[in-house]
């Protein structure tokens, strides 16, 4: 008779990591950027959903006990990962993401040659479904990760606590050589908002944001009195990337009298990520239509997927 241990040991940690998955989907589904991605996060809640039945499921039909301990182990990881991320850059958590992905696609992978090996069927045909889906979720965060490093705009934003703690790894990184004394202030109001932001309210949040954006526009002054050009702009960069933006700055000629139609068509030839970041910023400080952020940010995708080698 063959010995199913090793596939209800498998079996009980894909339950467990489905779980987390699970949660951590429903968690990401209030940090699309659009209709059509938060449509997608939803589905794949779903999906993780079904996977974690027809695993309990399989489990069963080998004897195997699912246990109450399993579901809360689950629902506990992804609190416990959701909390924790507040206090890292997005671009953190979504690596952390992605390494959760690749150890159900592994234990997958595993589970197939197992149920292979002791002639189970039905296990196997549950383990190539769970390759499939997970190898798609991989090159999927795979993509989003290319996005966040091609400067954005990536499926998912930042939660206020996150854009705080990025906000305050870029700043900490800039030129010091003019205006120490403006660029150290601005940079102790985001680690101190970091440290305060559970106390925060939003009316004080958007204090600090208008007080940091007031320091950067001086410290660009200052730069370009003195001549540092590059210091100036390295500074303009970051206050870009921060939605403080004219459309005189946007790389789209007259772009407020645009309608969305011709903002999608001209966005098709923009090939730098720092200019479709930039539109995007600026869209959603002002108009916020989601049929353009949602075709920018499909340019952007296009350009993440040839960046990683991801055929369309």
């Amino acid at each position: 008779m063959t010995d199913t241990t090793p596939l209800i040991t498998q079996l009980r940690a894909l339950l467990a990591l489905t779980h987390t998955e699970e949660q951590i989907a429903r968690i990401r589904v209030a940090q699309a950027r659009t209709d059509a991605v938060r449509r997608e996060l939803e589905q794949n809640a779903q999906h993780a959903a079904e996977r974690r039945t027809a695993i309990a499921d399989q489990l069963r039909e080998l004897g195997g006990v699912t246990d109450v301990v399993t579901p809360v182990l689950g629902r506990l990881g992804a609190l416990v990962k959701g909390t924790l991320e507040q206090a890292e850059p997005i671009d953190e958590a979504l690596l952390q993401d992605l390494q959760l992905e690749h150890q159900l696609l592994d234990r997958a992978t595993y589970l197939k040659v197992l149920a292979d090996t002791a002639g189970q069927s039905e296990v196997q045909a549950l383990a190539e479904r769970l390759v499939t889906a997970h190898s798609a979720t991989v090159e999927w965060l795979t993509v989003v990760l290319a996005e966040q490093a091609l400067g954005g705009p990536a499926a998912l934003v930042a939660t206020p606590f996150q854009r705080v703690a990025g906000g305050a790894t870029k700043l900490a990184n800039l030129p010091v050589r003019f205006a120490a004394t403006t660029v150290n202030r601005a940079v102790d109001t985001v680690q101190h908002a970091g440290e305060q932001a559970g106390a925060l309210t939003g009316a004080v949040r958007e204090t600090l944001a208008v007080g940091r954006l007031a320091s950067l526009r001086r410290a660009e002054r200052i730069a370009e009195r003195e001549g540092d050009s590059a210091a100036a702009e390295a500074v303009a960069a970051t206050r870009r990337e921060l939605g403080d933006l004219t459309a005189d700055e946007l790389p789209i000629t007259g772009y407020d009298s645009m309608s969305t139609a011709q903002i999608a068509s001209a966005v098709k030839a923009l090939d730098d990520p720092q200019q479709i970041n930039a539109i995007v910023r600026y869209e959603e400080a002002h108009k916020a239509r989601s049929s353009v952020v949602s075709a920018v940010q499909t340019r952007l995708a296009a350009l993440a997927k040839e960046a990683v080698g991801v055929a369309d």
